[in-house]
């Protein structure tokens, strides 16, 4: 219910039990799977390393349901050349999209596939990563894709992203 000063009233929450049994508490494991991040520099990026060739044979087996095998199919698509647009929502694909492989490295490690995030391995990853990379034209077939190499691409559209280095607020440091 609501009261005259607007807050919400749970009238009935003193006949709450302590707990709903809903979910578990989180293991170790599990904090240490979601717990990591990676910045542009690389800092975070996991040992492993990985190929396009490699990487296509696990697009293709655990990406390629959402997001196609070329630019017209699929729900989301990533692959496709790299066309820098004027016009917003033109050519969102990864070489025109995104600032730094890194970033696209942590996203697909945190959050792909879309029906078990989290569960490819640091090298898998890598490997997804290069092949994407190749298939935007952005590294060659054989370029191996690692905590060294990754951080030093510089993505065609990293220009475009402008630094948010206001003062006056929560500092990044």
């Amino acid at each position: 219910m609501v009261s005259a000063e607007g807050k919400v009233v749970y009238t009935d929450s003193a006949n709450w039990p302590a707990s709903f049994g809903l979910g578990r508490p989180a293991s170790s494991s599990d904090i240490a799977k979601m717990d990591l991040d990676v910045r542009p520099d690389g800092k975070g990026l996991p040992v492993g390393e990985g190929n396009a060739i490699a990487g296509k044979a696990i697009y293709l087996t655990k990406c390629v349901a959402c997001h196609g095998t070329d630019t017209t199919s699929g729900d989301a698509k990533l692959l496709g050349p790299v066309l820098i647009s004027t016009k917003p929502g033109k050519g969102k694909t990864i070489g025109n999209y995104w600032p730094y492989a890194t970033t696209l490295f942590d996203y697909v490690r945190r959050a792909m596939p879309y029906n078990e995030p989290g569960s490819l391995t640091n090298e898998e990853v890598y490997q997804v990563t290069a092949f994407l990379l190749q298939a935007n034209k952005i590294i060659g077939e054989q370029d191996v894709m690692n905590a060294k190499t990754l951080p030093k691409l510089v993505m065609p559209a990293q220009k475009r992203f402008i630094p948010d280095d206001r003062k006056g607020g929560p500092e990044v440091r």
